[in-house]
């Protein structure tokens, strides 16, 4: 009687579902492979806020799941939402459909955390899905486009001041990004407004910016956000955001900031975990809703049952939890389909180790921070290593050569190729039109 094949279901098509999908299928042919994603497309999340820049389009950073594993004949796709995870049962519920698992990898990611203010959403959109660059995208133009009719129909049109909050990576990028759009790319388009004159400010709530970036790096960063015009308050927290303003709490007192776009990359929490699964009080979360997880990413009580990704809670050797970045996800990705083939053969995987390439932060044009084991560097160098690293991860050779030329035109010709913004126009820009159900 011929034996069942092993049938190991992925939920998620980020970089650790992706590796490990491509690791399993290549090690063994015999498994049969399910990988659910909401969408049917992978999305490299680093170089979203370029889309919501409009330096690229949504296909130069996405690519079809089902061209991935064209030539996987053991890998199947499904598009479609995972609503239950049933540990003992050993199935996962979809909609009209139970998936019933020998293997499950639950890489489901992570979305923005406001907090405690979920009502805050509305006003300060955050940057974890291509929908959300989009809609960055049309809050950004819009402003510059009604400051413009304002100015011309009736001589006054509101400040313009963009905020962002978080002073992380993300929130360094995307500042600078915005610098540079605003002073470079929209100079010269308007003939009412001055975009170079828009006031950038970047809000952490910590004394620093970049934290666990040496501080010689930090310092770099903050004299390349300054020549862009952005204006770091460190030491400011956030108490509320109405439609038109941010509410500071500074060592000085409270403070105001009249804003009509706040963009928020100040934090994360799990996609969905608690409520994925019945036996959640059995589990055990950290405060963000990460799946505390065993040294070979397996949930404790469950060895068939992996977490990998933004959504598992792995301390580094410093005890602290690793970062939510792609080559975390890469590696726990890549570690969950080996730990699969030592379970297969009877063997139990040695823990997993996370191997630092090192950390970066892009400011703008020709400015970056990098740090690679004790190489330290910043400036043009640093950029360029940025360059090369993010084309390298890039899953496809087409979105390697869209990007690369996308960059290229940009860089000599300070001109953004995706511009052109669509969806309703905001009659009142303190009420944004709402975005589309994922």
């Amino acid at each position: 009687m011929e034996k069942a094949q092993k049938h190991i279901v992925i939920i998620g098509a980020g970089f650790a579902g992706i590796y490990a999908a491509r690791n399993l299928a290549r090690m063994n042919k015999d498994f049969r492979i399910t990988l659910v994603d909401r969408h049917n497309y992978h999305l490299f999340q680093p170089l979203l806020y370029q889309v919501a820049m409009g330096h690229l389009s949504p296909e130069s950073i996405a690519y079809p799941i089902r061209a991935i594993f064209s030539g996987y004949k053991n890998v199947s796709v499904t598009k479609g939402i995972v609503s239950g995870i049933d540990l003992e049962a050993g199935t996962a519920q979809m909609r009209n459909q139970t998936l019933h698992y020998d293997e499950l990898i639950v890489a489901t990611g992570v979305k923005p955390n406001y907090f405690g203010h979920n009502e805050w959403e509305r006003y300060a959109p955050g940057i974890k899905t291509i929908q959300d660059a989009l809609y960055m995208r049309l809050r950004i133009y819009n402003i510059f486009e009604m400051a413009e009719r304002n100015k011309a129909l009736k001589d006054e049109a509101p400040p313009l001041n963009f905020v962002v909050i978080g002073g992380g990576p993300a929130g360094v990028e995307l500042s600078g990004a915005l610098a540079e759009l605003s002073r470079k790319v929209l100079k010269k388009d308007f003939r009412h407004i001055r975009p170079d004159k828009a006031r950038i400010y970047l809000v952490e709530a910590l004394d620093h910016i970049l934290g666990g970036f040496p501080p010689e790096l930090e310092k770099s960063a903050l004299k390349s956000l300054a020549r862009l015009g952005v204006e770091v308050k460190t030491g400011h927290r956030v108490t509320d955001i109405r439609g038109d303003r941010v509410i500071l709490q500074s060592p000085e007192g409270e403070k105001v900031i009249e804003s009509q776009a706040v963009l928020w990359t100040a934090g994360v929490q799990a996609s969905y975990s608690r409520e994925l699964f019945p036996q959640a009080d059995q589990l055990e979360f950290d405060r963000m809703g990460r799946i505390k997880v065993n040294p070979d990413l397996s949930v404790p009580g469950y060895e068939n049952v992996y977490v990998a990704g933004d959504l598992a809670f792995v301390p580094g050797e410093d005890g602290r939890p690793l970062p939510g970045v792609a080559s975390v996800a890469i590696q726990e990705g890549a570690y969950a389909a080996r730990a699969i083939m030592e379970r297969h053969g009877g063997r139990k995987a040695r823990p997993f180790r996370f191997f630092s390439k090192g950390r970066m932060a892009v400011i703008g044009r020709n400015a970056a921070v990098v740090e690679l084991g004790p190489l330290k560097m910043c400036g043009f160098p640093a950029w360029l290593i940025w360059v090369f690293i993010h084309i390298a991860y890039l899953i496809s050779f087409q979105n390697r050569l869209t990007v690369m030329l996308n960059w290229a035109w940009y860089y000599f010709r300070q001109k953004v190729s995706a511009r052109i913004v669509f969806g309703c126009e905001d009659k009142d820009i303190n009420h944004p039109v709402p975005k589309c159900p994922e």
